[in-house]
């Protein structure tokens, strides 16, 4: 595929908003993703699990696109458990490492909610943060000695390679040694679903045990995600679901082979184009993030040294948000805020109150988030959307 400067517009765009900055929710689907899979909505129709001639085609496509999603994660293809997404990944690392291992659960306090909420149901401990949101090893540590003299020891830990909202990256790779010496025995889950198209997972999850990945965060269809699950956690990790014998046993139900081999076709182009992606997307990212800055007196609450490229997470002091969102979507610009709905009501963003931030301070908070296809102008269109808006707002 071809790979874009600074300044020239990626072809094969789909048509959407004059700026759309939301990467960080979902990617539009490269077309060699969607290529992969229209035949498995035509003629090769068959179920993977039977026997018969169509059924082996499905097989043969399955068991490809297992093997080349392998390469991409650094595991062995029957490590790479496929699943509905990234949500369906998390919960099976939780709830499948408890059902099989009971114990004490650790997960950071700014974990994405599809690692929260099984968290919670295991009554799990939150490891806090510092004021950039990167998770305190030291406190990790204390948490897990902690533990164990209560006669509770840890069976999981579970920390995300990329933060949803700020883009932040974790120290995932300093984990391993962590929890050898105060938690001998646990698993480690990094939930890598933000991660794909910026680090190499492969590389800094080696550690992990379990690692999760969703295939519309790099060009890849939504409702296809994966579970890596290595060595020793296959011995632990139980279904959540009841069925058949599918995917090793742990994920019951036909396979979506469409979803799959799309999945893995966008996971091996992504890998392939991720060093020039990384440096031209960051020259962009800066490129917004300082003349934000500068129009506007934005806030940028982790230094971009550790945010990965696709992150401009900005603070407009004075600004309610989500007024500014409307604004800027009325002229063509699609963000978000990073926060979730709670009880009906909008809640501040537990990811920034878990970094010290007051509730009226994450309520200012803007998550622009860039990606593959991400151009100048839209860049520049934002930009100029996004600083006339906040000045509109500070006059009212």
């Amino acid at each position: 595929m071809h790979v874009h400067q600074v300044g020239e517009e990626p072809s094969g765009v789909v048509d959407g908003p004059a700026a759309y900055l939301d990467h960080a929710a979902t990617t539009p689907m490269r077309p060699e993703a969607v290529e992969a899979m229209l035949p498995f909505f035509g003629d090769t129709f068959g179920n993977p699990s039977g026997a018969h001639g169509p059924s082996r085609t499905a097989r043969r496509a399955l068991d490809a696109a297992r093997g080349e999603l392998a390469d991409v994660l650094g595991c062995e293809a029957g490590e790479v458990v496929f699943t509905s997404g990234g949500t369906e990944a998390d919960n099976l690392a939780i709830l499948g490492t408890v059902a099989g291992r009971p114990g004490t659960v650790l997960v950071s306090a700014v974990e994405h909610r599809a690692v929260l909420a099984p968290a919670r149901a295991v009554h799990a401990y939150l490891v806090p943060v510092n004021r950039h949101g990167v998770v305190e090893t030291g406190a990790l540590a204390a948490l897990a000695a902690a533990a164990r003299s209560l006669g509770s020891p840890v069976t999981l830990v579970s920390v995300m390679l990329v933060n949803s909202e700020t883009g932040v990256v974790q120290p995932v790779e300093a984990l391993p040694a962590v929890l050898e010496a105060d938690a001998p025995g646990a698993l480690l889950h990094c939930d890598a679903v933000q991660a794909l198209p910026w680090l190499d997972v492969a590389s800094l999850a080696a550690g992990c045990d379990l690692v999760s990945v969703s295939a519309h965060k790099f060009g890849g269809p939504k409702g296809a995600g994966a579970l890596v699950v290595r060595g020793r956690a296959a011995s632990v990790v139980r279904p959540v679901l009841r069925g058949g014998p599918q995917e090793a046993e742990l994920r019951p139900g036909t396979q979506n082979v469409a979803g799959a081999v799309a999945m893995a076709t966008a996971a091996r182009i992504t890998a392939a184009e991720r060093a020039a992606t990384v440096r031209r997307v960051t020259m962009l990212r800066d490129r917004l993030a300082d003349g934000l800055v500068e129009a506007t007196g934005a806030l940028e609450p982790a230094p971009r040294a550790l945010r990965v490229a696709g992150s401009c997470h900005l603070r407009f002091p004075g600004v309610v948000a989500e007024e500014l969102l409307l604004l800027a979507d009325a002229q063509g610009v699609a963000a978000s805020t990073g926060s979730a709905c709670a009880s009906g009501a909008r809640e501040p963003s537990h990811v920034l109150t878990a970094m010290g931030w007051s509730g009226a301070e994450a309520r200012e908070s803007v998550r622009f988030s860039l990606g593959a296809t991400t151009t100048v102008a839209e860049v520049d269109h934002a930009s100029r959307v996004v600083a006339d808006a906040v000045e509109h707002l500070r006059a009212q």
